[in-house]
Order: C-alpha cells, then structure tokens, then sequence
C-alpha cells in the first residue's frame, strides 16, 4: 500500500516488537506511523486505490484533503470502500523537521533515524524501547509479554532511555522498578 510513497513511514506496536525481537504473536492489525507534515502526500497516494478515515474522540470521517482531518485527530484508519474491512491503522507523529516527538510527552525527542530501525525484512521500524513507552499507559498482558520479551535484547543505554521515559511520563509505573529502578537521582 505504502510502496513508492515518497515520505517516511515505519511500523509500530507490536510488530514492531516482533521485528526486533524474532518471536511473533497474534495481532489485530497493523499500526503505520507517519510525520504530520507529510499527511498531504500520504493522501495522494493512497486516493486513487482507498479510502482513509479521520478517526477522532469516536467520530469517523472520510478524510479526503488534510483540511478535513478533525481537529484532534492523529490516528486515520484505511480500507478500500465504505463497506470493506479496515486494512490499515496510520498514526500522524509529532515533530520538529526530521526529530521524532513523542504523543505521551513532547519533551521526548529523537532523531527519526534513531528513533527508527531497518527490520530484517527491509522495512522501518519504531525502536522497541519507544514502543514499550507508547505501551506503558495500558497495562495489558501483550505489553508485559513484549516488555519481557524486549528488555532482555535491549542494550544498556536503551534500557536507560526507556527507564527514564517511564519516569518522566509514568512515575511509579511498575516497569520501572523491573529496570533497576531510576539510575539518576531526581531533582
């Protein structure tokens, strides 16, 4: 759907957690992320073949031009006609120029090209340390199955980042102490 799209795009939950770390599970679809700068162009490529839907606050609109994307809308969903399945789950980033911004907490930035990895099958990936941090706000067991399939490949500095996006965003979230608790003293 996305080939030839000439802006970048990348996975994200948890295929993107299979990716990284080789296991794979069940999933009820596939979560595609995008800047928000590049929602025109993310538009004309897929007109010709499907439809895309402003998904905001439990309102779903057909979203054919960028100026009529709902107000508060970063997630679009994508199926081929009115009455098909939905195919595709697109999640507008944040950013500033080609620096990944979080949607949990703005002052989480990163070059997209950190941000991102190169998946074994070619594709871009969201870094599973950035995944988990998306996760942590549910709690569900598929978040804790991926954390413990995760923070045993990830390396140290990783961990840390992730340890230290737990602490800015969720503090006292149980994955924290599972990390070796903060590593800096808190001002």
């Amino acid at each position: 759907m996305l080939a030839g799209l000439d802006a970048p795009w990348w996975i994200v939950g948890g295929w993107a957690i299979d990716a990284f770390t080789g296991e794979p599970r069940p999933h009820d679809d596939i979560d595609v992320a995008f800047l928000r700068a590049d929602l025109p162009r993310l538009l004309d490529h897929l007109a010709r073949d499907y439809c895309v839907w402003s998904n905001a606050s439990g309102t779903l609109r057909p979203l054919r031009r960028p100026h009529d994307l709902l107000a508060d809308c970063r997630q679009m969903w994508v199926r081929t006609n009115a009455g098909s399945p939905w195919l595709l789950d697109l999640l507008m980033t944040p950013h500033d120029g080609p620096t990944w911004i979080s949607v949990r907490d703005e002052r989480l930035r990163l070059p997209l090209q950190e941000a991102t990895f190169i998946g074994p099958d070619g594709l871009r990936y969201l870094r599973p340390e950035l995944v988990l941090h998306m996760k942590a706000r549910h709690c569900r067991a598929k978040d804790d199955r991926d954390f413990d399939y995760v923070v045993p490949r990830l390396e140290p500095d990783r961990r840390d980042w992730l340890r230290d996006a737990l602490e800015l965003v969720h503090p006292g979230h149980p994955w924290i102490e599972r990390l070796g608790g903060p590593i800096r003293p808190r001002p």
